[in-house]
């Protein structure tokens, strides 16, 4: 089945590239206008009584095979080639009678692979992909005949997440577009505890050493860092890896100037925070730490390995990162050659004692597409593909996702669903790894995250108290919801922001270098101005007001 690229320009574009003509590829989108109609029999069925599904059980009787892409998790990849390798695929197979062929793009070219796809005159029947990061947004994947819109599909085959949508309305808001069309099967945190997964953390053994407590304010942190670095000689206390866009975004430092590097909520409206008083204050800061020796001068070049390293060999006593693959994983590393190694979390950091900390991390419930599902043109039986996807929502399938497979990964205590050994204390994997084979609790997918994971998950009483220290903020407020912008829209703030977000990160490693003096600052915020970020803001907002009136 054909489907239309992102818009008619870029299919010209692809096309000219590969050689074809532009009468072909007008053909081309031609054919795809005509697929508008392909989805009038599921259409049609839906207008039917949804009664005749009310005796559907699990496992589903079928001969068909799902074809399915979606990009391999880390913590899969670290030890299978392919999700169909898994304990987990191998439960899901069993217990909705589906078989799936699964597809990944290879490790590090996940979007440029994703972008060829959509040259395939053949789709795989479902791709799970970041639906707001298509070139404009869910609701023109949808309008190109990449994806379908999923409410009839709904109503029809999959009584399970239209279930918890009906009780969870906010959510049952994110995951539709501004037309009123469900695009995917999301991904869902299914709780308070799972909104927050990162924070700062630091050596505890050397703040016991030192006589030292955990910091709550800047100075205090500097404090502390200034300790590290002359009595611990760490050549950066302060360690963390600068190239996660999510680190990077919910940087504890610029939390305490109530700092955000991109769009946050202020007041009702969208505000853009990289021009903002606050976020030059937190540069201001980071210029004399680095200065002072307190932040890794690698700061721009680290990796996560290379940040795992420096924290636990002792070159960095504190950093930010995953409660999970951060503070779990380094505590195992670290102790390993050090028994007295331990990290602790430290709350956001406020300017003055006492203050609750404003920003921090925390997610919606819906975290903007990760994990999230859809069904393409392509796929020759809706029902089959959608009735996979549903098992997800399902009791059975939350148990699977989240804790696997019974006497295997989990055992059931007390009415609990609680881990093995098998992926509690697997002496050959980490328990993100040992996990990764047999859920997909400890990354995504489309299910329902529960909280038993992470209160598991998090084995260290350390990891326990970093959940409630790190979630002890008023970020809720300030988090924009899962606004789309039109097509139109989102190709102009797409073309803006490209050049912003550059010049943004350029300026932003040179003041905390040094190399960029802060007395540049009006300079800095005059040129993002005159690069469009106001035009950016209005339409960023006027999507906001139509997510309101949704």
């Amino acid at each position: 089945m054909r489907k239309s690229l992102k818009s008619l320009g870029s299919l010209l574009l692809v096309c000219s590239m590969l050689g074809l003509s532009v009468a072909g590829c007008s053909q081309k989108a031609a054919d795809n206008k005509a697929m508008d109609g392909s989805n009038e029999s599921v259409n049609e069925s839906s207008k039917e009584s949804v009664a005749e599904n009310t005796d559907f059980a699990y496992p589903m009787k079928t001969d068909k095979t799902v074809t399915y892409w979606t990009p391999l998790n880390a913590n899969v990849s670290a030890n299978y080639g392919n999700l169909g390798e898994t304990e987990f695929y191998k439960g899901l197979h069993e217990q909705s009678g589906i078989s799936v062929e699964f597809r990944h793009p290879a490790v590090g070219q996940e979007k440029e692979q994703f972008n060829l796809l959509l040259l395939d005159e053949e789709l795989p029947d479902v791709i799970e992909w970041e639906w707001f990061g298509y070139d404009g947004g869910p609701q023109k994947a949808i309008d190109d005949g990449v994806i379908i819109p999923l409410n009839d599909v709904f109503d029809k085959y999959c009584p399970n997440i239209k279930a918890y949508l009906k009780e969870h309305p906010d959510v049952d808001k994110m995951i539709r577009t501004d037309n009123g069309d469900y695009y995917c099967f999301p991904f869902i945190r299914g709780g308070d505890l799972l909104l927050t997964s990162m924070g700062p953390m630091l050596r505890a053994d050397w703040l016991e050493e030192l006589g030292l407590e955990v910091p709550k304010t800047i100075d205090e942190w500097e404090t502390v860092l200034t300790a590290f670095k002359e009595k611990k000689g760490a050549t950066g206390a302060f360690a963390y890896w600068y190239s996660v866009p999510d680190l990077t975004n919910h940087n504890p430092f610029a939390c305490a100037y109530n700092a955000r590097r991109t769009f946050y909520m202020k007041d009702g409206k969208i505000a853009y925070g990289a021009i903002e008083d606050g976020y030059k204050n937190y540069l201001q800061k980071m210029s004399e730490w680095m200065k002072a020796g307190l932040i890794d001068p690698d700061l721009a070049t680290l990796t996560n390995d290379q940040v795992a390293a420096k924290i636990t060999n002792g070159s960095a006593g504190a950093s930010f990162a995953w409660g999970g693959s951060g503070m779990g994983n380094w505590t195992k590393a670290g102790q390993e050659t050090n028994s007295n190694f331990r990290l602790v979390a430290a709350p956001y950091p406020t300017l003055e004692a006492g203050q609750k900390p404003e920003m921090g991390q925390k997610d919606n419930f819906y975290p903007g597409g990760l994990g999230c599902a859809a069904i393409t043109t392509s796929c020759k039986d809706v029902e089959v593909a959608a009735r996979l996807l549903d098992f997800g929502y399902s009791d059975a399938g939350h148990i699977l996702y989240n804790f696997g497979t019974e006497g295997v990964s989990y055992t059931l205590e007390d009415g609990k669903h609680v881990y093995t050994d098998t992926l509690l204390k697997n002496p050959n994997l980490s328990i993100t790894h040992a996990m990764a084979g047999y859920v997909r609790a400890n990354y995504n997918g489309p299910f329902i995250q529960d909280e038993e994971y992470i209160l598991q998950y998090f084995a260290l009483d350390e990891q326990k108290e970093a959940l409630k220290l790190w979630s002890d903020t008023n970020t809720a407020k300030y988090t924009v919801p899962p606004i789309t912008p039109n097509a139109e829209e989102s190709k102009e703030i797409a073309k803006i922001m490209t050049e912003i977000n550059t010049y943004r990160d350029e300026c932003t490693l040179k003041f905390i270098l040094g190399t960029m003096d802060m007395s540049e600052w009006d300079t800095y915020v005059s040129t993002i101005k005159s690069m469009g970020i106001d035009k950016v803001l209005e339409m960023e907002n006027a999507a906001l007001e139509r997510y309101n009136a949704r």
